[in-house]
């Protein structure tokens, strides 16, 4: 599967897949902060507003179907205009095949194009899978939220990670 994959900026016309997607991912209730996908009038205003501001979002697409998303956001600030965070996930039949690895890599070489010095992003401490991706694109482990993720009574610390290239 994973080589008939393509990996491409998102558009307009992305955003009702990218959605199905992220609600897909947040619905498993353990991977993401979200536990369902935010309304898709939300989700498209989300998407075009932060595409408009020179973010950067990529969608792993099957044929047409969107099975995966990477996007990574500058910090509001000016101050902190360098930073910028990650955001990424995979529909569950596509993990494990090196497409999560090919987004990341096309989403960070974007990122450093577009000025973006630190990257940083937070991952679930029972995510090893996840831990591993981030370690071997360059993350390195900065600290840990203690008990920063709850659902359902059961938590989870977040381990606090980045990526710094000047």
């Amino acid at each position: 599967m994973a080589g008939n994959i393509r990996i491409e900026r998102m558009t307009e016309e992305h955003v009702e897949g990218f959605h199905r997607a992220l609600d897909t991912v947040a619905r498993e209730r353990k991977y993401l902060t979200l536990l369902e996908a935010p309304p898709i009038e939300d989700t498209r205003g989300f998407a075009l507003s932060s595409m408009a501001k020179g973010n950067v979002h990529l969608v792993a697409l099957d044929g047409g179907e969107v099975v995966g998303w990477c996007d990574i956001r500058r910090h509001f600030f000016p101050s902190q205009a360098h930073c910028a965070s990650l955001g990424m996930g995979l529909v569950p039949a596509y993990r494990g095949q090196g497409i999560g690895r090919r987004l990341i890599e096309a989403a960070i070489a974007q990122a450093r194009a577009a000025g973006m010095i630190r990257i940083e992003l937070g991952v679930h401490a029972d995510n090893v899978r996840a831990t591993r991706l981030y370690e071997r694109v360059g993350f390195v482990h900065e600290g840990v939220s203690r008990d920063a993720f709850c659902v359902d009574g059961t938590y989870v610390d977040v381990v606090n990670m980045a990526m710094v290239s000047r």
